[in-house]
């Protein structure tokens, strides 16, 4: 028969199973704690405070990222610094036209979500999309040309890095001139932006191709046309989508940046630009959340077609992506 193991033992070890969730809510507990009741006069004991609370929670976020659950750390993380923030912005009294609070800039984004959802349009469906296609297509046909001809390619590939290497702050006013304060200047700007990288990585990924599989094409009697299209385009696939993440992340900087200097009256670059000359910081980080986000979800649906075409690269079977 075995002996009655105490109940405080159980207890026990009950809170060492769920340790980092207590240390988590623990921290968020006194942060929200804190938050609500600050005095007047702000103590000098309230910023240990605070940062002994966010270590706490910290420290809890931290323990669940080591046992692996997925999209929760982060997620945890992020609420613990937004509340951290929160608390130490109005701990301190920052004014909002300085730094808003993290609830200011989320109620502005649902407050203007109206006109933002507009800008967000603009920005990135008739500006990054457009030149993201203009762009990427122009690369892939360019690219393969100068993977087939490399003396072309020795002649050219300078000057596409010379024309790579120009600020956009330089050539955004050269675009608007050239096409108008619209959607069609900051999209040629898009264009020109991811231009390099994508023919770059074309040129790369379609000379990746292992010297026997070119052997065993031909003893098979396979064309130029067969080996391009059955292997070199496959095997140059995991370079292509490399170049299609960066240029995505191009595509939005180059149109916010370009809408810096000329647009229509919309825009999340003109929201940003417009809003924090009357010193609105609230619908300023607004916008830049729904770029974030919009963004964000773009690279996903990349990543997720680079899965489906890319599967049996190695890459994905020793688990490195």
């Amino acid at each position: 028969m075995q002996p009655a193991v105490p109940a405080s033992f159980n207890l026990w070890k009950g809170l060492l199973v769920w340790r980092d969730e207590i240390f988590y809510l623990w921290g968020l507990l006194a942060l929200g704690i804190l938050r609500g009741t600050v005095p007047e006069a702000t103590p000098s004991w309230f910023l240990p405070a605070v940062l002994l609370a966010a270590w706490i929670g910290g420290s809890g976020c931290w323990g669940l990222g080591r046992r692996g659950r997925g999209w929760g750390p982060p997620l945890l993380i992020l609420l613990l610094g937004l509340l951290l923030t929160e608390t130490l912005l109005v701990g301190y009294r920052v004014p909002p036209g300085l730094m808003p609070t993290p609830t200011r800039v989320l109620q502005a984004a649902w407050m203007a979500r109206a006109a933002l959802m507009r800008d967000a349009v603009q920005t990135f469906v008739r500006q990054a999309l457009v030149g993201f296609g203009l762009g990427v297509g122009s690369g892939l046909l360019l690219g393969a040309l100068l993977a087939r001809f490399p003396k072309i390619e020795q002649g050219v590939l300078p000057y596409l890095a010379a024309l790579s290497s120009i600020p956009i702050p330089a050539l955004a006013p050269v675009m608007v001139g050239a096409f108008g304060i619209d959607w069609p200047s900051k999209a040629a700007v898009v264009a020109v932006v991811v231009l390099f990288p994508v023919v770059l990585n074309t040129v790369r990924g379609l000379r990746s191709v292992d010297p026997s599989q070119l052997d065993l094409m031909r003893s098979y009697g396979a064309g130029a046309g067969q080996v391009f299209w059955q292997v070199r385009i496959p095997q140059s696939l995991p370079y292509i989508f490399n170049a299609l993440k960066l240029a995505l992340t191009l595509a939005m900087i180059g149109s916010i940046v370009g809408e810096f200097f000329a647009a229509p009256g919309l825009g999340l670059g003109f929201r940003i630009r417009i809003e924090a000359a009357r010193f609105n910081f609230d619908i300023v980080w607004a916008a830049i959340i729904y770029a974030t986000v919009i963004s964000a979800l773009a690279y996903q649906l990349i990543v997720m077609v680079e899965k489906r075409l890319t599967f049996w690269h190695s890459s994905f079977r020793s688990g490195g992506r």
